[in-house]
C-alpha cells in the first residue's frame, strides 16, 4: 500500500479542512519519524513557500532523497522559479490553450488557479490538467495574456494558505479527488497488501482484453492480495498510488501508453509493458534485424529503402511472388499487403513509402493458421491457433465498416510442437522478460517467428479456453512475485 503524507508548516494552516491523521508538520518530517512499515510513501508538500532554500523546498528534496515520491518535485520547483525553463515545455499545449479561450476576447490578462490539474470553471479543466502532466503542483498559478495570441506568460507554484474561502472549497475538493485512495475505509488497507493499475481505454475498438478478462484479472488479483483497480488515460498523474502497473490498452510509441510506462518505470513500479519491450516490439525493423542477429528462426526478410528499385529487383528475384509488405509500426494486420507482381509490388512499396522511410519485405509462407504462444518471463503459458479468414490470406481482414477475423482454438502448451514453442521462447527473450504473444508459423514442425507482440490479447473464452481462470492467477502471480521483489520482502 502507499502511505501519503500532507506536510504543512504549522497546524493552523490545515484548520480550515477535516481532520486528517495524513497531515504532519515539516518539523516531524525532517526528523523522520514517518514510515509506517515497508510501505511506499507519497508525500504532498503544502508548504507555505517554495522558493530555493525555503522549508517547502527543503520539503520536497528530503522527500526525493529519502525515496518517497513528492508533489512538487525539486524538478518541478526549479523549472517554475525561472520561465526559460518552463516556457521550453509549453509548446505542446497549444491546442488546448485555443480551445480553452475560443470564446474569450482577444484582450487583457486571466489567472486561472490550477489545483492538481483541476479547475473549477470547466472550459479550463483540459488545460489545467496537460500543465499538471508537465508540472504536478498542488496549485498551480496560471497567468494568460494575448500578445497576438494566446500566451502562457507566468506559472508560479502557489501556496494554500493564501486562498479565499471559495477557493480553500475548491481545493479541498481537488485534493479529495486526487487522493481519492486516501480516504479508504481501513478495512481495505488491510485485506490488500499490493496495489495494482491496469491502465484500460473504454473507447478502443479492439482492447487487448475484454470487460469480461478484466474483471478475472481483478478477481485473481484480490485472490492473492493485490487490489486491482482499472485507471484511464487521464490518470496519468495517480501512478504514483500504485505498486505495479498492468497495461491493456494497445500501445504505441507516440502514444500515451508509452508515456505511462516510462513514468511507471522511473517511479519504481512494475510495469508490464515495460517501455523497453513496447519500444522494442511495436518496430518490426527492430524485431527483424534481432531476429537475424539472435539467430531466431523467421521466414527470410529484407529491409527496404525509399527511392531504390534496385532492392525491388533483389526482393523479387530472391523471394520470387507472392511477396508480404509490411510497414514497421502495424498492429491487428493493418500496414500489412500482398503482391503478386512487379507491378503491384511499386505500387504498394510507393503508397508505404508515405508513411515510413522504410518497409520489411518477407517472403510468403501460407498456412491455415498462425500460432500465438504467450510468453511471460520467457515461459510459455498458454497457446492459440488463430485461423484465417475464409477466402483471404490473414487472421484479420480490415473493411470499410468492419473488421472479420478467423476462429480459433486453444491448446494446452504441451500439446504444442516443441519446434514452435523453442521458437516463440527464443524469439522473447532478446527483447525482456515481460509478456509478449509471439506469432509463430509451422511448417514440418518447425516454427517460423512472424513477430512478438508486446500486448498480447488475453480474452474471456478464447486466449483462456484451457486454462481458464487459472490463466488469470498466473499471471498474477508473476506480478505479485516481482512487486515483492521490488519491495524487499
Amino acid at each position: 500500500m502507499t502511505q501519503t503524507l500532507l506536510i504543512v508548516d504549522d497546524m493552523a494552516d490545515w484548520e480550515s479542512y477535516y481532520p486528517s491523521e495524513h497531515v504532519m508538520l515539516f518539523a516531524d518530517y525532517l526528523e523522520g519519524n514517518h514510515v509506517k512499515g515497508n510501505e511506499r510513501v507519497r508525500v504532498i508538500n503544502l508548504c507555505r513557500s517554495f522558493k530555493y532554500l525555503s522549508d517547502g523546498y527543503y520539503c520536497s528534496l528530503l522527500a526525493e532523497a529519502r525515496g518517497h515520491h513528492v508533489v512538487p518535485s525539486v524538478s518541478v520547483l526549479n523549472d517554475l522559479g525561472r520561465r526559460s525553463l518552463y516556457q521550453i515545455q509549453l509548446e505542446d499545449i497549444s491546442s488546448e490553450l485555443t480551445k480553452a479561450l475560443k470564446s474569450h476576447p482577444p484582450s487583457g490578462e486571466i489567472v486561472i488557479l490550477s489545483y492538481f490539474g483541476t479547475s473549477a470553471k470547466p472550459e479550463y479543466r483540459e488545460l489545467a490538467r496537460r500543465l499538471f502532466d508537465l508540472f504536478p503542483c498542488p496549485i498551480l498559478e496560471v497567468t494568460l495574456r494575448f500578445r497576438k495570441q494566446w500566451q502562457i506568460v507566468s506559472l508560479k507554484a502557489r501556496a494554500h494558505t493564501k486562498l479565499d474561502d471559495s477557493q480553500e472549497t475548491e481545493f479541498a475538493d481537488a485534493l479529495n479527488g486526487y487522493s481519492r485512495r486516501l480516504w479508504r475505509k481501513s478495512r481495505a488497507r488491510k485485506v490488500f497488501q499490493y496495489d495494482m493499475a491496469i491502465l484500460v481505454n473504454p473507447e478502443e475498438k479492439m482492447p487487448p482484453s475484454d470487460a469480461r478478462a478484466l474483471k478475472k484479472f481483478v478477481k485473481a488479483g484480490a485472490d492473492l492480495g493485490i487490489d486491482v483497480e482499472l485507471i484511464g488515460p487521464r490518470d496519468y498523474n495517480s501512478l504514483v498510488e500504485y505498486d505495479s502497473l498492468f497495461i491493456r490498452e494497445t500501445t504505441a510509441i507516440d502514444h500515451h501508453t508509452y508515456r505511462f510506462a516510462k513514468k511507471a518505470e522511473a517511479e519504481g513500479l512494475v510495469v508490464v509493458d515495460d517501455p523497453t519491450s513496447i519500444l522494442r516490439c511495436t518496430n518490426k525493423i527492430y524485431l527483424a534485424d534481432m531476429f537475424r542477429k539472435a539467430k531466431v528462426p523467421a521466414p527470410r526478410t529484407r529491409i527496404l529503402r525509399r527511392d531504390n528499385a534496385q532492392q525491388l529487383d533483389e526482393v523479387a528475384a530472391e523471394f520470387g511472388y507472392p511477396i508480404v509488405i509490411k510497414i514497421p509500426d502495424g498492429a491487428f494486420s493493418r500496414g500489412v499487403v500482398k503482391v503478386a507482381n512487379r507491378s503491384e509490388l511499386e505500387e504498394k512499396t510507393r503508397e508505404l513509402f508515405q508513411k515510413t522511410a522504410l518497409l520489411l519485405a518477407q517472403e510468403f509462407l501460407y498456412t491455415d493458421f498462425d500460432w500465438r504462444i504467450g510468453v511471460f518471463n520467457n515461459k510459455a503459458i498458454y497457446a492459440c491457433r488463430y485461423y484465417m479468414v475464409k477466402n483471404h490470406w490473414q487472421i484479420y481482414r480490415h473493411g470499410s465498416s468492419k473488421v472479420d477475423s478467423g476462429g480459433f482454438d486453444t491448446l494446452p502448451t504441451f500439446e504444442v510442437p516443441k519446434g514452435v514453442l523453442d521458437a516463440a521462447v527464443a524469439a522473447s527473450r532478446p527483447i525482456g522478460d515481460g509478456l509478449y504473444g509471439v506469432d509463430v508459423k509451422e511448417r514440418a514442425g518447425k516454427g517460423y517467428v512472424i513477430e512478438v507482440n508486446d500486448n498480447p490479447n488475453i480474452d474471456r473464452g478464447v486466449e483462456d479456453r484451457y486454462l481458464g481462470d487459472e490463466l488469470y492467477r498466473l499471471i498474477m502471480t508473476e506480478f505479485l512475485r516481482r512487486m515483492r521483489a521490488q519491495r524487499g520482502s
